[in-house]
């Protein structure tokens, strides 16, 4: 990957990190690219690293750096364009009752408690279902963007779902979703499509939807909101044939 060369970025810094295993090809290790200092990365300038493939967990900004494998491949969604396919109509219709309220990032136990059902639930024994309360908060409430926190409530006050989302000067980059597992109906599908209409109704044009990896179950359903873009070698372009 070319190293970041925007003007703002004349006083960050770029490293690789040593390789670990990949969290989403088991077979391979992976290295990523890290900008620092974080102290450094406002708004503007982290609005200017997604243009350039990165992605923030907590205060670490980085994007894929691997050895041979370039599977992560950095994709967003046309939000003026996207058309819902039949499943995604669907999916709106089901959970139109869910009420939104978008807050700051702040600590709440019921958040919280939300997190580790669906941890221990969608991703047991990857590490994460032992989240402590200190891992949480500096994996999701953490940040030096502009950065929200959106509930989804059933009309009865359930909290059904939460999203982090960041709000950059092009869009919405798309952080994290968590939602009651044992809910039905594709609560993470709903969670994208509203980040959509509220980047049309801001007038932002792209949804950043973080990494899409064709060989990865887990990340390969990116693909299914039309039209999008993907980023090769520094540019922006839909990609050419048919991708599932």
């Amino acid at each position: 990957m070319s190293h970041p060369t925007e003007p703002g970025f004349k006083t960050l810094q770029f490293y690789s990190t040593a390789a670990y295993p990949c969290s989403y090809l088991p077979e391979l290790d992976a290295r990523s690219q890290v900008a620092a200092p974080t102290h450094l990365i406002d708004a503007e300038t982290y609005s200017e690293l997604v243009e350039q493939g990165f992605r923030r967990s907590g205060l670490f900004t980085y994007r894929p750096h691997c050895d041979a494998c370039q599977a992560c491949i950095p994709i967003r969604v046309d939000t003026q364009r996207f058309q819902r396919n039949r499943t995604q109509r669907k999916v709106w219709t089901r959970h139109s009752e869910l009420t939104t309220r978008t807050l700051p990032l702040h600590w709440s136990t019921e958040h919280f408690e939300l997190y580790r059902r669906y941890q221990l639930a969608r991703h047991p024994g990857a590490g994460m279902d032992e989240d402590s309360q200190a891992q949480y908060t500096q994996f999701l409430l953490t940040s030096r963007v502009d950065s929200r926190l959106v509930e989804f409530r059933l009309p009865s006050g359930a909290l059904q779902m939460i999203s982090m989302i960041d709000i950059l000067d092009s869009g919405f980059s798309s952080v994290y979703t968590f939602f009651d597992p044992e809910a039905h109906g594709s609560l993470g599908t709903y969670g994208i499509l509203w980040q959509m209409e509220q980047c049309r109704e801001l007038g932002l044009p792209w949804l950043y939807l973080g990494y899409w990896i064709r060989q990865s179950r887990k990340m390969s359903y990116k693909s299914s909101y039309k039209p999008f873009q993907i980023l090769r070698n520094g540019v922006w372009a839909e990609p050419e044939g048919i991708i599932p």
